[in-house]
């Protein structure tokens, strides 16, 4: 009896969205902080990077700074990347997938393309299109909030079965963990969750093979999935708990990117937290409130290295 070869799917675990950071009142893109921060992710054990994604403002980025993004994160670590595709139309997206090519050759593990129709047949032809003309794999990202299209999961299904070269899905059209337990049942690729982790847990357990997002703290992603891998969700809610907080206090609307730019800046990881227009800066109101998150998380993390330490 002849056995049909298994679907190629991106590897499970935290593939970080990387925050693009910029300096000044200029806002030029900081390639030292980016540098730094690729590193550090890197050396807390991510799976690989997620570049020029809608956290990365990729869509506010020129094409020379997608380009020196890219080239950047290149150059710094030897992690496999997934390269973000900002456009919906067909062609300016096959050439964005030429760009990111051109810089990340062997290590673009795929590119992430959103759903631009709620129609799978339309879907279908787009990715069709972008993949005979760049031969890339694809990770299919449903994110209504950013692209504004709501497809239905069941043409979300019937995109990725029709398309082979689609090698993982990013589900971030809430409810998560409902779509991903009807995703993980009917295809076989890897489908990550998003939304900077607020639904990880129950993500897990509806089948998910991981995270593809931005925390401040990484390493409470990648402490819970590996946890989970291991161990199952006890051990992955031990882990994930004492960061819960500071992840609901991200993940507020609107105003999102900024705050998970200001805590990067206060962990150090970047120089300055500001943001491209039309994202709204960062609510000084709110300056107490994450102060108190991020000493939480800061203790968490400390605890946690004294426990690995003192075996």
């Amino acid at each position: 009896m002849t056995q049909t070869a298994a679907r190629e799917s991106l590897a499970p675990g935290v593939w970080g969205v990387v925050a693009t950071p910029f300096q000044g009142s200029t806002l030029d893109v900081d390639l030292d902080s980016l540098s730094e921060l690729v590193e550090h992710y890197q050396a807390i054990g991510a799976t690989g990077l997620t570049v020029l994604g809608v956290f990365g403002e990729a869509a506010a980025l020129t094409v020379e700074e997608r380009r020196q993004v890219l080239e950047t994160v290149v150059e710094c670590t030897s992690l496999p990347l997934v390269v973000g595709v900002t456009a919906l139309a067909t062609r300016p997206a096959i050439e964005e997938v030429l760009a990111a090519q051109d810089v990340a050759e062997t290590r673009l593990a795929a590119v992430m393309v959103q759903a631009n129709s709620a129609k799978q047949e339309t879907v279908i032809a787009h990715l069709d299109a972008i993949h005979r003309a760049t031969g890339a794999k694809v990770v299919l990202q449903d994110y209504p909030l950013a692209s504004g299209v709501s497809i239905p999961t069941k043409a979300l299904i019937s995109v990725v079965n029709a398309c082979e070269y689609v090698i993982a899905v990013k589900a971030e059209a809430p409810p998560t963990s409902v779509a991903i337990a009807e995703l993980s049942a009917a295809v076989e690729v890897s489908i990550f969750g998003g939304l900077g982790g607020q639904g990880l847990l129950d993500e897990l357990m509806a089948g998910a093979a991981g995270a593809m997002t931005g925390f401040s703290y990484p390493e409470a992603l990648i402490a819970c999935v590996q946890a989970w891998q291991e161990d199952g969700y006890e051990a992955a809610h031990r882990e994930l708990l004492p960061y819960l907080p500071l992840i609901n206090f991200e993940q507020q609307a609107k105003v999102a990117l900024a705050i998970r730019k200001e805590c990067l800046r206060e962990r150090g990881l970047i120089k300055d937290s500001g943001v491209r227009a039309p994202a709204a800066g960062f609510p000084e109101g709110l300056r107490n409130s994450m102060g108190t998150h991020l000493r939480e998380a800061a203790a968490a993390l400390d605890a946690a290295k004294t426990t690995v330490g003192s075996f």
